[in-house]
């Protein structure tokens, strides 16, 4: 191939990136809200055991909304890994990412709106699992579209920091959220809107809050990110495009181990990253003797430290490469989460501190990941690869909370579930180290943009 000089990088306020943002940061009702600090500890609460604390059966009760809730979301992603590499394929040949994004966002919007109805009875449990699951696919499959997006709105030099700005306001967007939730509508704090507690109603009107939100932000991208032309014919039905994918897999294999070994290092560490987030809140609560409002309180603040670390990632990203970054990123991960179990009877300070250096640490890795994976992909294969990104990642789902569970059981003590996590990041951290880059940025690097005419 003819080199070509580097195009000058996108700027991040331009019309397109920034409407391409709004998506992120709408996103985050989703993410933070309902699946991280607000409806899924709604939706265990005691309330939806029928049971009072103390009576027979109440722990295994409480014990099984958990269980629940987790084959839920187990389901949900058994789901995404059979439709988003898919999906992704046949949005590459058609060239059409917006409608199936809309349709999905749509999705998710709809099943937000649908918590409002979700009471605190017993019989309510399963309809609000079965909402969180929906809205978790459709999330999903709407990010493989909005991830392979990020190719047509950077260039070689600037995917780095468009990466990184774009996972930034998602943050500041959960920041935002969360902290007009806690004032107005979550019982435990400032109740400004006055007590909404009977029957769950500020937790279900915050779900109501979100879907607004998301329906808000998430259509600026979806009126002005044009879709690209079709790069070829899309197989003929599912079972055709299936058997094309498997082609392809076994492809990969043979002419790109690299970025096969990629998928697989990154579903680790990336699943040993959710799994920071996701066990975060039940750490500071059972280890360190958060409340509910201090949990929500160090959401905004972890929320805020992990935004403004991945904005200035993203330069490092563009000027070193993605790798670096998330190597050095999950160095941090590791010796700060053992810091973090070894200082498990320090109480509130001593997490206040490593929790935020953990989050310090989350967001770099995270975008670089998604950063590097556009750098090695070829741009007729981006939403198919984006797909398998997807689908990789919940394959290994398991394995964080596998860890945590294993080692907690074993321990009898929580604490220990810290460990897990740590040694999923360091696995991770071990299958990275043979993986090549993608190259200097300023070389052009990336053999998805590569002679591009991306603005």
């Amino acid at each position: 191939m003819t080199a070509v000089a580097a195009p000058p990088p996108a700027r991040l306020l331009s019309r397109p990136v920034l409407a391409w943002t709004a998506w992120d940061w709408g996103s985050a009702s989703f993410n933070a809200v309902i699946t991280t600090f607000v409806f899924t500890v709604y939706l265990t609460g005691d309330a939806f055991t029928g049971l009072q604390e103390g009576d027979p059966g109440f722990a295994a009760a409480k014990a099984g909304l958990s269980s629940g809730l987790g084959w839920g979301i187990a389901v949900a992603g058994v789901v995404v890994a059979l439709l988003a590499p898919v999906l992704g394929k046949r949005a590459d040949a058609t060239g059409r990412r917006r409608v199936p994004m809309a349709i999905a966002t749509g999705v998710v919007v709809a099943s937000m709106f649908g918590m409002f109805a979700i009471t605190p009875v017993p019989g309510a449990f399963w309809a609000g699992v079965a909402l969180v699951g929906l809205g978790t696919v459709a999330y999903e499959i709407g990010a493989v579209n909005y991830n392979s997006m990020l190719l047509s709105i950077s260039t070689p030099r600037s995917i780095g920091r468009v990466s990184a700005f774009g996972w930034a306001a998602g943050y500041v967007g959960g920041i935002v959220l969360l902290v007009v939730l806690y004032a107005t509508l979550i019982p435990g704090g400032p109740e400004l809107l006055g007590d909404l507690r009977a029957d769950g109603l500020g937790i279900r009107l915050c779900a109501v809050v979100c879907a607004v939100w998301f329906l808000v932000f998430g259509l600026p991208v979806l009126l002005t990110v044009r879709d690209e032309p079709g790069r070829g014919a899309a197989p003929n039905g599912v079972l055709a495009t299936y058997r094309q994918l498997f082609r392809d897999i076994a492809e990969l294999g043979r002419q790109d181990r690299n970025l096969l070994f990629f998928l697989i290092a990154s579903a680790v560490f990336r699943d040993g990253l959710t799994g920071v987030f996701t066990f975060g809140a039940v750490i500071a609560s059972t280890v360190f003797g958060f409340t509910f409002g201090q949990v929500l309180i160090f959401a905004v603040a972890a929320n805020l430290v992990a935004g403004v670390s991945t904005l200035v990632s993203g330069r490092f990203d563009d000027r070193f490469g993605p790798k670096p970054v998330i190597l050095v990123s999950l160095v941090g991960l590791v010796v700060t989460g053992t810091g973090v179990f070894l200082a498990r009877d320090g109480g509130t300070a001593a997490f206040w501190v490593g929790g935020l250096l953990l989050c310090l640490f989350v967001g770099p890795a995270q975008t670089s990941s998604r950063s590097l994976l556009g750098r090695l992909s070829p741009p007729e294969r981006a939403g198919e690869l984006f797909g398998l990104y997807a689908t990789t990642g919940r394959a290994a789902s398991f394995i964080a909370p596998a860890a945590f569970a294993v080692l907690t059981t074993v321990a009898q003590d929580q604490g220990f579930g810290i460990l897990g996590i740590v040694l999923v990041l360091a696995v991770g951290l071990v299958l990275m180290l043979p993986v090549r880059g993608a190259g200097s940025p300023a070389e052009g690097a990336g053999r998805a943009l590569e002679g591009s005419d991306h603005p």
